[in-house]
């Protein structure tokens, strides 16, 4: 077979049904990308005979004697194609995973299906955007400033990444080639509950290529969690690498090791599985029943940090300020109401997996898609007993994460196929093992009730809060907790009480996902307090304002919590004026019979876990001129490493494009906690500043200068000193995240329904958030958009189905509607004026924040257009149209 790829001939033929995908990549076409395997997603785009395909779904042997194009091959020898030249003028991407694939689907675009993008992109999913910045960059918006001379905080400065994301050469983790690479596959439980009788490895390993199959008798005997914190004590020890029980179906049973994958799944279908099948538990309520099956009844509360195994919970909080009893009595209006949220599948386009090796020391390495590679090494070392200098993690650009890359879901297991072949292995997720195996968004059941005074003042904010974990307990108290504090703490209300259980059941488990808790909770808090306003008689907006915590007042909600959490400055009035103001609006036009409503809601978040997340950096003067920054968070498109140089840059009287950036690396920089919890910015922004502003000090110090520019320190005499002839010379910050600032934001839409159908349209979207000093103003307005879609994506059509059996049958995009780009509508941010106490440089948060006030705000816009008060998600049509034909209460 000879296939052009690119302009050059390929001869080597395709195995017996190979995808064009897996053909491409493995002829060195890196840039074309794994997303779904079933032509649902369009990070495989490429074009065959200048035709636009998916090539996961495309037989390579079809290609015989065709012209193949992939994201390498488009551009001319001399500069940039302009679709990707428009793709970085308006940075369209954050993570850029799936960049490649519409910058393909782009390219071949004529004029009348340009004119016609929903329908034009319909094959290709971003998680990221919320596609505004993708629609800029392909109708040639440019967006992007070049910040010439001026400073470059609070500029649009593109990604130093850009170039690389555009042209297909940024490297993510399975990028790479290893040499001698073995590869892992897992046999998953069937069961939601079993125990392990007994496994036959013979047939597997008499599978060719076998080199290994793994069990839990190979696995070591300790318990760990998957959660990665600063401080590992804070989740439950639950988890074996491989266990003898298996307490949900999809978890690993055995593991496969061979010379391909081919081999490996082969070897999976061979083994041989007796088990015990054990009574399921599959709801939380249930799960909390006397003489429910226990999910963990062997383990030792103390020992394993489980709240009560005997009970099934995983943790639990019960707690109360005042008496909400006697505020109850106090007020004129009380509403209660229950209010339920689903699992949701973070859908990140790169799977979870890891790459690991033994390196020429016998130190064991591993290249993995994470968020924290630093806990992923102590993690690693603490499992296997390895001294930490013996455990390398790093990470090339990271696919997307969301929360769930802030677990160890492939490494461990990696590292003990690693260990017990000493080959190089892989493990990578298929994207039904995604939505089956990795962790989710918790499922919230969130009792509310409120009352409040005939002038609108609260008087008692009461929650009972139910939290399925699933099968461990990564993440779940302490997600609970969360969703429990800044949801009310963000109002001044003399009684509140809390009692809120994470609870096990014997399904796939929950885990960290964008707004941790505080999105499911304020749902409920955000539609009871409107339902409070409406039988007041106010409006919305003024009831918020008249119970909103103030500056300089405490932050206070039931239960113990770090104390210090402060308001290091205030946008929260600006946020409700700008709400206000979209709500006075008209203009948009309905169609005729169709019911029309607006709604509002908003939410405050905390920049950082309690307890401390700590972060380091160095900066240094090269010998060349330029500054190398070494800095450990992560880039998955949370766009810290831009501000970081921003930041640096503007220290040192440079630009970006002369910082060297080195990040993600244990063995290259120093420690980072970890790119989660809204701290890419706030904490080791906070590093880095304190770095470069130690290095400024030496380099004047030591050169006898005034005053720095790029290239070159001026002397007090007028004189200036070239770089080059003072380094090279380093300097370190470090910043523990505390004190901890809070960021406010508030949406608004107004919608259409029709009655007839349960269609919803978004008519205005409207997001205001205070984001402190914005640090690059495109960038801060993706993350507001890329969290109101996925926002958006969970509120209307998101939505994990788990069976009868515990099985989850949502196991692909196909069944699980992600947002596409037809279905976004464009979203006016409006950005509060403050500047923080606390952050680096004024800047506060906003990459979590902007998604929690999204589902509640919609939930009042369809009350206020239907008078029906919805109270399950997702609002999906089926669901709207069955409510709507019966409206005779305002409770659903």
């Amino acid at each position: 077979m000879t296939v052009s790829i690119n302009g050059a001939d390929h001869d080597r033929p395709p195995r017996p049904g190979q995808c064009l995908r897996t053909y491409l990549r493995e002829e060195g076409c890196t840039g074309v990308k794994k997303g779904c395997d079933t032509g649902d997603c369009g990070a495989c785009t490429v074009h065959v005979d200048g035709v636009p395909v998916h090539s996961c779904v495309y037989p390579a042997f079809r290609a015989r004697g065709r012209r193949v194009t992939t994201i390498e091959g488009l551009a001319p020898p001399d500069g940039l194609h302009p679709v990707q030249q428009r793709f970085l003028d308006a940075q369209g991407f954050q993570c850029g995973f799936c960049t490649a694939g519409l910058i393909m689907t782009t390219a071949a675009l004529d004029e009348a299906r340009l004119a016609d993008l929903p329908r034009a992109l319909k094959g290709n999913l971003c998680r990221c955007t919320g596609y505004r910045a993708i629609g800029d960059a392909i109708r040639g918006v440019r967006t992007v400033d070049d910040a010439d001379g001026g400073p470059a905080v609070g500029a649009s400065v593109g990604a130093p990444a850009g170039a690389q994301v555009v042209t297909g050469a940024a490297q993510y983790t399975f990028d790479v080639d290893v040499p001698g690479l073995l590869h892992l596959k897992v046999l998953r439980s069937p069961y939601a509950h079993a125990r392990i009788a007994g496994i036959d490895t013979a047939p597997a390993l008499a599978v060719p290529g076998v080199r290994a199959v793994l069990t839990h008798e190979d696995a070591p005997g300790r318990h760990f969690s998957t959660a990665r914190h600063e401080h590992p004590t804070e989740d439950p020890a639950d988890t074996r690498v491989l266990d003898d029980v298996v307490r949900f179906a999809g978890q690993r049973v055995a593991a496969v090791v061979a010379d391909t994958e081919a081999a490996a799944e082969e070897g999976c279908r061979r083994l041989r599985v007796a088990y015990e099948v054990l009574p399921p538990v599959l709801g939380p309520e249930a799960a909390m029943r006397p003489g429910a099956p226990l999910v963990h009844g062997d383990k030792d509360p103390v020992a394993n940090r489980i709240a009560r195994p005997d009970r099934n919970l995983a943790g639990e909080l019960h707690a109360e300020l005042g008496s909400v009893a006697d505020g109850f009595a106090e007020a004129d209006v009380v509403y209660e109401e229950t209010f339920r949220t689903p699992r949701v599948q973070h859908a990140s386009l790169e799977t979870h997996g890891a790459i690991g090796w033994l390196d020429n020391e016998g130190r064991l390495t591993l290249r993995s898609s994470t968020q924290t590679p630093f806990l992923t090494r102590l993690a690693l070392a603490d499992l296997y007993d390895l001294p930490p200098e013996r455990v390398r993690v790093l990470t090339g650009r990271v696919g997307g994460g969301f929360g769930g890359k802030q677990e160890m879901l492939t490494e461990d297991l990696v590292a003990l196929a690693v260990r017990t072949t000493g080959r190089p292995v892989k493990h990578e997720y298929t994207r039904a093992e995604q939505f089956t195996s990795a962790t989710t968004r918790h499922a919230f059941t969130v009792r509310m009730k409120a009352g409040a005074r005939r002038d609108g003042s609260l008087t008692a904010l009461q929650l009972h809060v139910v939290t399925d974990t699933g099968a461990y307990g990564n993440h779940g108290p302490a997600v609970m907790y969360h969703g429990c504090h800044e949801s009310i703490a963000v109002y001044r209300c003399p009684n509140k009480k809390v009692d809120a259980y994470a609870v096990y059941t014997t399904t796939v488990p929950a885990g960290a996902f964008r707004g941790y808790g505080l999105g499911q909770v304020s749902f409920a808090v955000e539609s009871v307090l409107d339902e409070l306003a409406r039988r007041l008689g106010m409006d919305p907006v003024l009831f918020r304002e008249r119970n909103v915590v103030r500056p300089g007042e405490p932050l206070t909600a039931p239960g113990e919590h770090a104390d210090d959490l402060l308001i290091g400055s205030y946008g929260l009035d600006q946020c409700l004026a700008a709400i206000r103001s979209a709500a006075a609006s008209t203009g948009t036009q309905a169609p005729p019979g169709w019911l029309v409503g607006d709604g509002m809601a908003m939410a405050m978040i905390a920049a950082g876990p309690p307890g401390g997340h700590v972060a380091d950096a160095a900066v240094t003067l090269l010998p060349d001129g330029r500054y190398e920054l070494a800095v450990g968070t992560a880039e998955f498109g949370n766009g810290s490493t831009t501000v970081h140089a921003q930041i640096v840059a503007d220290t040192l009287g440079t630009t970006p494009d002369r910082i060297v950036i080195r990040q993600s690396d244990t063995d290259l920089v120093g420690h980072d906690t970890g790119a989660f919890g809204s701290t890419g910015v706030v904490v080791a922004g906070h590093a880095v500043l304190l770095a470069a502003r130690a290095l400024r000090t030496r380099i004047l110090e030591s050169a006898g200068g005034s005053t720095l520019s790029a290239g070159a320190v001026h002397l007090p005499d007028g004189t200036s000193l070239p770089l080059t002839r003072v380094g090279p010379v380093q300097a370190e910050g470090r910043w523990a995240g505390t004190p901890r600032s809070v960021a406010f934001n508030a949406h608004w839409f107004r919608i259409a329904v029709d009655p007839d159908t349960g269609e919803l349209r978004i008519l205005r979207s409207v997001h205001s958030a205070d984001a402190g000093r914005v640090m690059n103003p495109l960038q801060c307005r993706g993350q507001i958009e890329g969290g109101v879609a996925q926002a958006l994506g969970s509120a209307l059509t998101e939505r994990m189905v788990v069976d009868e059996a515990g099985r989850v049958t949502t196991t692909g995009f196909r069944q699980y509607h992600l947002p596409a780009y037809a279905d976004v509508p464009e979203t006016e941010i409006v950005l509060a004026d403050t500047e923080d106490s606390i952050g680096p440089l004024g800047a506060k948060s906003m990459s979590e924040s902007p998604y929690n006030p999204v589902a509640p705000a919609l939930a009042n816009a369809l009350r206020d257009a239907t008078g029906v008060r919805f109270t399950e998600l997702p609002f999906t049509r089926d669901r709207v149209w069955a409510r709507l034909q019966d409206r005779a209460g305002p409770s659903a």
